[in-house]
């Protein structure tokens, strides 16, 4: 059965030769043949042209997202090719069969080739997210992919797409395959973590720190440690596990920090160098006293949007400049935006007015974004979305 077609305005097809793998509404001239929502189409340019293949949602101001420009119909063995690449990645980059690792990222959305889906591995159990109407509409076929590519590594699928799929129809969550007990025990580079892929931020835990955790890893021995946003610890429990000697967290969410001291007990014998506080972390900042070796300054996104960003810079400046009233002369600061919207020189230029503004001296001794599991498409810049910086301030 042939596909619709959107028919684009004269120029906006610059786009696709590029290999950008979104098209947005005000790109689209007319349809050709009735289109729902969730359905692939075929994009053409003013000339009638075949440029790609895409799924179609019209409640989304990207309203194409391309999965092919080669004319693929996107069949079962299509999908099962481009899950069985997505995990010889992870292969090669050491995140499977590993028994100090089994948790990441298996796909990553536009990185991996599947603009609208997002699965991540938590100790054989995935966790899917649609931010496309069209996987939703293939999940059994891609649940089937994921049996057939990752065997006996697989033995569960959870489908946590309420907030992520914008669509008329409020379509339910559930397990597509499988079912197992919260909270799922996972170790991440030799580190013990509980994570609660049902009620937790994402799709239970931030494994795109991946790399970062472990870089403060390397400096926490003997320091004192403030984790701020900390959610369920991972930086702490990083910290404790190469050992720091003192180590607070600070989260505004009660349950975040019973799982972060839960997370705590699985890593030491003696947790008496953590302390969790439920808190809001501008408040906890401007009532302590303490001084600290290492901050982590890891905020949830202050711009999902252009339009917040001026709200969002000043909001990094300035929890950032609060942060450094309390590090060590020497101490290191590891702070982080995970906002797509804000550049990395945006950001780079509000800590810059953080430590001005404190009239500190600082170095940039590393830059870092998300782990070798979230690989970013070469044509789609706006996947990468983490960036992060370690000072040294003096």
């Amino acid at each position: 059965m042939p596909f619709s077609k959107l028919i684009l305005k004269p120029g906006k097809e610059r786009s696709l030769d590029r290999f950008h793998p979104w098209i947005f509404t005000g790109a689209i001239l007319k349809k050709e043949g009735k289109i729902n929502d969730g359905d692939m189409v075929e994009i053409l340019d003013y000339q009638q042209n075949y440029k790609a293949t895409a799924f179609f949602q019209s409640e989304n101001t990207i309203c194409a997202k391309i999965f092919s420009f080669n004319g693929e119909k996107g069949d079962y063995n299509f999908w099962k090719e481009r899950i069985t690449q997505a995990y010889a990645l992870r292969q090669q980059m050491g995140f499977t069969e590993n028994p100090e690792n089994n948790v990441y990222r298996l796909i990553n959305a536009e990185g991996d080739g599947f603009p609208g889906l997002i699965v991540d591995i938590y100790n054989k159990v995935a966790v899917v997210q649609f931010h496309s109407l069209g996987f939703y509409k293939i999940k059994e076929n891609l649940v089937k992919a994921l049996q057939e590519v990752l065997g006996n590594e697989l033995t569960a699928v959870y489908n946590k797409s309420k907030s992520t799929l914008n669509c008329e129809e409020e379509l339910p969550e559930g397990w597509l395959l499988g079912k197992v007990k919260m909270p799922v025990s996972i170790i991440e580079n030799g580190v013990n973590f509980l994570v609660d892929i049902i009620e937790g931020q994402k799709t239970g835990f931030f494994i795109d720190q991946h790399e970062n955790r472990k870089l403060l890893g390397r400096f926490s021995e003997n320091a004192k440690v403030l984790n701020l946003f900390g959610y369920t610890g991972g930086f702490s429990c990083y910290a404790i596990k190469n050992g720091a000697s003192l180590i607070h967290t600070v989260d505004v969410s009660t349950s975040a920090i019973a799982m972060t001291e839960e997370n705590i007990k699985l890593n030491t014998k003696e947790n008496s160098v953590h302390q969790g506080f439920v808190r809001d972390t501008f408040e906890f900042l401007d009532n302590t006293d303490e001084m600290y070796d290492i901050i982590v300054v890891d905020p949830p996104a202050f711009a999902k949007h252009q339009r917040y960003i001026d709200n969002a810079l000043k909001g990094y400046r300035n929890v950032n400049q609060k942060a450094l009233k309390h590090l060590k002369p020497g101490g290191l600061l590891f702070t982080f935006s995970c906002s797509q919207a804000v550049s990395a020189m945006d950001f780079r230029t509000a800590i810059f007015s953080a430590v001005a503004l404190e009239k500190r001296d600082a170095q940039i001794v590393f830059q870092s974004g998300h782990s070798a599991d979230h690989p970013v498409s070469i044509f789609h810049p706006e996947g990468e979305y983490l960036k992060g910086l370690v000072l040294r301030v003096l």
